[in-house]
């Protein structure tokens, strides 16, 4: 029997119209697949056709992501987003549920887990913990008064700013491909087709909101956020790609802050090491769920 691909199941958190995709399969235990910044659930759909027999997977779109609404008030903090993510295994009765997430997505995942650790039977992140810690300490140089008035000027910039609109499929399609020149022609033309909407004047924009593009600048200290991975109890796994720009967290010092993590590096692959090296993660998360 052919497989069908996921179906479309909305939720509510903060009064906000949240979208995720359902892969089937109920009976199988649960696992997560939250995806990274202006990014979108269906970018997981090769993964999830891999794993679907096995689990009960489940995508969201994280507010102002792919199909959930957008923040009306164009905020996108970190505690929204866990509370968004603490409310869809909430309402759909996940616990203890299996994680694997991506940048933005590991970052929420890992505060949530330590925030509720006896929720999460296993966690992958890759690439989600934020900032390295020369970042930090270069940041910190700047006032945080700084930080904050930026964060305003940022954001009355895109108040005036309308979203890229592109003439044809192909033109965001090159786009997709310029962005990640690992991606082959297939995987850039899935992403692009999923990613984008098309407007009134026929025209095609991405779905993600365009104030996602500045970072909140109050956040919580880094020893706190470090004190919620010291909580994480269950096995963690933390993949980085060999080619990325993010810090390796066993070379950085992080690792210390978790009890049960083991850091793998992916050849030849970027920050989305999911699509550059497929087979391997695959392998990789098999092995590790």
């Amino acid at each position: 029997m052919t497989l069908l691909g996921p179906t479309s199941h909305t939720y509510f958190s903060q009064r906000l119209k949240l979208h995720y995709a359902d892969w089937g399969n109920e009976d199988a235990p649960p696992l997560l697949l939250v995806h990274g910044g202006r990014d979108h659930c269906r970018s997981w759909d090769w993964t999830a056709e891999a794993l679907r027999k096995d689990w009960h997977v489940i995508a969201p779109d994280l507010r102002g992501h792919g199909d959930s609404a957008w923040s009306p008030e164009g905020n996108y903090n970190m505690q929204a987003y866990i509370y968004d993510l603490a409310q869809l295994i909430h309402q759909l009765k996940l616990a203890p549920v299996t994680i694997v997430s991506h940048s933005l997505g590991g970052n929420i995942c890992l505060r949530y887990t330590g925030l509720y650790p006896e929720n999460v039977r296993k966690i992958v992140a890759i690439e989600g913990l934020g900032p390295s810690p020369s970042r930090l300490e270069e940041r910190r140089k700047t006032p945080w008064q700084d930080h904050f008035r930026k964060m305003i000027d940022d954001k009355r910039g895109l108040a005036g700013r309308q979203p890229k609109r592109y003439e044809s499929l192909e033109q965001a399609y090159a786009r997709m491909k310029e962005e990640n020149s690992f991606l082959t022609a297939e995987q850039a033309r899935h992403l692009t087709i999923n990613g984008i909407a098309r407007n009134e004047d026929g025209t095609y924009s991405w779905k993600f909101d365009n104030y996602l593009r500045v970072w909140e600048s109050v956040d919580i200290t880094h020893e706190q956020v470090a004190e919620l991975w010291s909580n994480i109890s269950c096995p963690t796994l933390l993949l980085y790609g060999e080619k990325s720009w993010a810090s390796n967290p066993a070379e950085d010092g992080r690792i210390k802050h978790f009890k049960h993590a083991d850091v793998k590096m992916f050849p030849e692959a970027g920050h989305w090491l999911h699509h550059d090296q497929f087979d391997l993660f695959i392998e990789t998360l098999q092995d590790f769920l």
